[in-house]
């Protein structure tokens, strides 16, 4: 275990699309999978939501058969920080060196304009620690500045949602925004794979991002790589 290493997981608490009677919130996969990885060190986390308190599930993501979401769904410790992440404001950036952004349509609306969450990702950034994010939680970073004004994304390798991902679900009208369009206007360098739905991430020195779901535990797994190598 390195008892010097302690993790930030990021969820959502929104629930409503634009018309859809459907629920939104975390895609549990998102945070499970990436988790599973961090296990595997023992790495110890606390889970934060823009709002706090209980972390809204997106029910589609339950109702496939996933062992991962099943163990940690159903372990006690993990189950209970999801009922009741702490509030942005409970948190001392300096006691993290990894902050990362899960997703779900939910994400859209309560991560991109949350200058708390931004100044936590700054300062755990600029202490040297890492930042992550997965699909639509790749959207938690396009607001974020650094302390001499620039965009932490802007010039970098990024990866997130993609347009045509969005079209296949039939979503595109029920979200704020395109998050494959705003991180191009954000400048950052955006990459996607050729076949949507497929595992791709994007590294760019202590950022990596996530496209898709199935991209959560390819981003836990090179966070690890990266973290345990210095």
């Amino acid at each position: 275990m390195n008892s010097a290493i302690r993790a930030l997981i990021v969820c959502t608490n929104h629930t409503e699309y634009k018309t859809k009677s459907e629920k939104t919130g975390l895609w549990l996969s998102e945070a499970t999978h990436f988790y599973d990885e961090l296990s595997d060190n023992e790495l110890p986390y606390d889970i934060v939501s823009p709002k706090g308190g209980k972390v809204p599930i997106d029910e589609r993501s339950l109702k496939r058969k996933d062992n991962t979401n099943d163990k940690w769904y159903h372990n006690p410790e993990f189950r209970a920080k999801l009922e009741n992440s702490l509030k942005p404001e409970e948190i001392t950036p300096s006691d993290y060196q990894l902050i990362y952004f899960t997703g779900g349509h939910g994400t859209m609306w309560d991560f991109p304009d949350n200058e708390r969450l931004q100044a936590i990702t700054r300062q755990i950034y600029e202490s040297g620690g890492m930042v992550a994010a997965v699909c639509h939680g790749v959207g938690g970073l396009l607001k974020t500045r650094l302390s001499d004004g620039s965009l932490l994304i802007e010039n970098r390798q990024i990866t997130g949602f993609a347009n045509i991902e969005e079209k296949l679900l039939g979503l595109t009208d029920e979200v704020p925004f395109l998050l494959e369009d705003e991180l191009r206007k954000q400048k950052a360098v955006y990459r996607k794979s050729i076949i949507p739905f497929l595992p791709f991430i994007e590294v760019d020195e202590r950022l990596v991002t996530g496209q898709n779901p199935l991209s959560a535990r390819k981003v836990g797994k090179k966070v690890m790589e990266e973290m345990f190598e210095k």
